[in-house]
């Protein structure tokens, strides 16, 4: 059998759309934002497609290249009911066909499911453009923590319309590709995620900081980063904190983040100290300057925090689904804790072995860090531009694999 013919990869330029992007704070952005910058960063175009952030974008019309050389088109959004700083994209299938009538781009990776990417995969139909997806958040699941279960099949029955429109959907783990499959999702392709090593990092850990939150040379902190919403899940993180307490009274409790729970989580726990959002250096100084991280949320697609906190050198429990099936114990290596998901007990039971073990906790975080240093941003990239050449073979049967590009 002759070898398989070898193609050297061609400029691209990719058309990247997403409701949320930093200064955004949250998940998704943030992972757009890793994709994005290292696209440009092996000499790609890239044009990012996102609505107005009303506190930083002004009244700015027309397409502007941002610091990272990349070229941002705005277009009209909506403030999301309980997240103001977040906004919805509004329907602009009208303005993203002359635009890209005007200058084609030749792949539409469209990264969150709202009005704004569903008219980006209509868009990129009409024109012939290949599309890729992401599937990035359980929308279907979140509906039982607000009271509207109802709602699940209908959510359920969109998100499955939306991404197979797609000519492929990325997702970032084995367990949920398989339970998309089940539920009707095709073409869907397993593209795991990176953290930053380098930023989320032992060595950010600070002892003014520790000074600041009251702890003392010996104490311990345990730390909750994310959103404060139904979905995370803090009624668990509060009976574990109980638990914890119980056999180690000197901890402390940090907790990152804000959301319309605030109040709630306050009530729950009211010995937390609460630091509210953190984002870039700040917010990995938070983590490396803890000790244990407990993440108790059910609903996450990956869960970002949780390599972040490996990554940051911290003793980690979670339930053993997304992010943690594949970083936290993997062919029993003793890099954390994860237990079965929904098991209350079993989790509880865990954050307290987990502030028990003195002993073996050194060990447990030297080996959470080399878990993350072997999992960089740049290699899930070239897995994704990877994915987008074998795409637009694909698309292109007729034509040799890169003579379509740049054709208008």
């Amino acid at each position: 059998m002759s070898e398989p013919m070898r193609f050297k990869r061609n400029q691209l330029r990719v058309a990247v759309v997403t409701e949320t992007y930093p200064p955004e704070v949250n998940g998704v952005a943030l992972t757009v934002q890793k994709l994005v910058r290292g696209v440009r960063a092996r000499g790609h175009e890239v044009e990012l497609v996102r609505p107005r952030q009303a506190r930083h974008d002004g009244n700015t019309q027309t397409p502007c290249t941002d610091a990272d050389g990349v070229v941002q088109r705005l277009t009209r959004g909506l403030p999301i009911p309980q997240y103001p700083q977040l906004r919805l994209g509004l329907p602009a299938k009208l303005v993203l066909l002359q635009a890209w009538h005007r200058q084609r781009p030749d792949i539409v990776h469209v990264a969150t499911e709202g009005p704004l990417g569903w008219s980006a995969v209509s868009a990129a139909k009409v024109l012939n453009i290949p599309v890729s997806t992401d599937f990035r958040t359980n929308f279907h699941t979140y509906s039982e923590h607000y009271g509207v279960a109802w709602l699940m099949p209908v959510v359920r029955s969109y998100l499955r319309r939306f991404h197979n429109r797609a000519h492929s959907t990325m997702v970032p783990n084995e367990g949920l590709a398989d339970d998309l499959a089940d539920q009707g999702f095709e073409r869907l392709l397993v593209v795991g995620r990176g953290v930053d090593s380098a930023q989320f990092s032992p060595a950010r850990r600070s002892g003014a900081l520790r000074a600041q939150w009251g702890v003392g040379p010996d104490q311990e902190v345990v730390l909750s980063v994310g959103r404060l919403a139904a979905e995370k899940n803090f009624e668990l993180l509060a009976t574990s904190w109980r638990a914890m307490t119980a056999v180690r009274p000197d901890l402390k409790l940090v907790i990152v983040g804000d959301g319309p729970l605030r109040q709630s989580v306050e009530a729950m726990l009211p010995d937390a100290i609460m630091a509210g959002m953190r984002s870039g250096l700040d917010l990995a100084t938070h983590y490396a300057s803890a000790d244990h991280f407990v993440f108790p949320s059910t609903t996450e697609t990956y869960g970002n925090v949780l390599p972040e906190a490996m990554a940051s050198g911290l003793s980690v429990v979670a339930y053993h689904y997304a992010a943690a099936a594949e970083w936290v114990e993997p062919k029993g290596l003793a890099n954390g804790r994860s237990v079965s998901l929904n098991d209350e007990a079993a989790f509880v039971a865990a954050c307290v072995a987990a502030v028990q073990d003195r002993a073996g906790q050194a060990a447990m975080r030297l080996a959470a860090r080399e878990t993350a240093l072997g999992r960089d941003w740049a290699a899930i990239v070239e897995q994704v531009l990877t994915h987008w050449d074998s795409l637009l073979i694909a698309q292109s049967p007729q034509l040799s694999p890169f003579a379509a590009f740049h054709s208008s």
